[in-house]
């Protein structure tokens, strides 16, 4: 599960981002100023993307962000009320990941941290991932069961590695569908998703009218078992 650190020091922007996050399975860590950060890094707290504020109440966003690069090397995305032409400039200058203003829409934020987190590869540190007899070689988008190919398509390889990344994480269909929505040029609705779903079983299940990989919760979604 990926870590979000939120530098904020308005909580009621802090607390809206933490809920909009860890309803999308991110873990949330918050500060409200420079101090804080700072020794939650150097304490070498692991983190995989940062959301940073411009404003902060002991210094500013982009002294912080030069602070941060020097003790280790985490993507960071500016997000902000400052809407400056001057400062979005000097933010992505610098080296930022991205650079959103406020008022934000929830649903594209989400997608820019997936795609920054994808860039980054920051999703898994392997590039390896072993699910019962299968392995995901996500450098080459290839899955092996019993090291023989599985002739996924490019969607069904997308579905497949959006649950198999967050094993025994449950996704709505909602959440599935966002995610491979900014990905993905063919058009997948609720209905057409039981369809690839379907498919993708008929792949790598052993037997897929009783899934042991691919796992139905009844009225919400699916996960990954392991």
């Amino acid at each position: 599960m990926c870590k979000i650190l939120i530098i904020e020091d308005d909580e009621t922007i802090r607390l809206g981002l933490k809920y909009y996050l860890e309803q999308e399975s991110f873990e949330v860590i918050e500060t409200d100023n420079c101090k804080d950060t700072i020794n939650l890094l150097e304490n070498n707290q692991k983190i995989d993307l940062i959301l940073l504020d411009i404003n902060l109440p002991d210094g500013d966003g982009f002294s912080l962000f030069k602070k941060i690069k020097q003790i280790k090397e985490i993507p960071i995305i500016f997000l902000t009320a400052n809407d400056l032409e001057i400062s979005i400039v000097r933010g992505l200058d610098m080296g930022a990941d991205d650079y959103i203003t406020k008022p934000f829409k929830a649903r594209e934020l989400i997608s820019r941290i997936r795609n920054v987190l994808r860039r980054t590869n920051k999703f898994n540190y392997s590039n390896v991932i072993k699910i019962h007899d299968l392995t995901i070689d996500m450098k080459q988008a290839r899955v092996f069961k019993n090291n023989k190919d599985v002739m996924l398509t490019a969607l069904e390889y997308k579905i497949f590695l959006v649950l198999a990344l967050n094993p025994n994480v449950v996704f709505s269909r909602e959440k599935i569908l966002a995610d491979i929505w900014d990905v993905n040029e063919e058009y997948v609705n609720d209905n057409t998703l039981s369809v690839y779903i379907k498919r993708i079983r008929e792949k790598i299940e052993d037997n897929p009218a009783e899934p042991k990989i691919i796992l139905t919760v009844r009225g919400i979604g699916y996960k990954v078992g392991v």
